[in-house]
């Protein structure tokens, strides 16, 4: 019995050390009906596998502990590599790669994303919010990750707010 106890108390810290240690990636499937019994917003990474910053993204941004907690208890976090060749199922439509080697996704195509990385916000209903190109460091993408889930950005209507609400930020992700 005693042993019993000490495997499970093991094995426990384990399960929950690796769920800390990562972002917990599920496919877009998936976070759309989960958000059927509890509604988050979605957070995706679309990506490609021969993209450096998307590289420097997975090594230096999606590693910061405090970033990867928030995203695991506020987002379905969605990684999309927009050249896969499965289909992908959205609001009862199917997406597929396109013809060719480096052809982009219908998905990502779909969604507008230009460049890789791009993050892409979905609201609780998973309709896109906003696409966001380019790398982001920890700073850059706990702005962003912040004010998606506070709807920050309904309120947001001029450069000069902008500006101002990233300079009233309160920063708590940084190693």
């Amino acid at each position: 019995m005693k042993y019993l106890y000490l495997i499970t108390v093991l094995l426990s810290s384990v399960l929950f050390s690796q769920n800390n240690d990562q972002i917990n990636w599920i496919s877009l499937e998936e976070a759309v009906e989960n958000q059927k019994n509890t509604p988050k917003k979605i957070f995706m990474d679309v990506y490609t596998t021969w993209c450096g910053p998307c590289k420097m993204m997975d090594s230096n941004t999606f590693t910061n502990k405090k970033l990867i907690k928030y995203v695991n208890e506020n987002y379905y976090a969605v990684k999309f590599n927009a050249e896969n060749k499965q289909i992908t199922t959205y609001k009862g439509n199917e997406y597929r790669k396109g013809e060719g080697k480096r052809s982009q996704h219908q998905f990502a195509r779909y969604l507008k994303v230009s460049a890789y990385p791009s993050l892409v916000f979905f609201d609780e209903e998973a309709k896109p919010i906003s696409v966001l190109p380019g790398y982001k460091d920890v700073k850059n993408a706990e702005v962003f990750l912040k004010l998606f889930v506070a709807e920050d950005y309904k309120n947001i209507k001029t450069k000069e707010e902008w500006i101002e609400y990233q300079k009233n930020m309160k920063f708590s992700f940084s190693k």
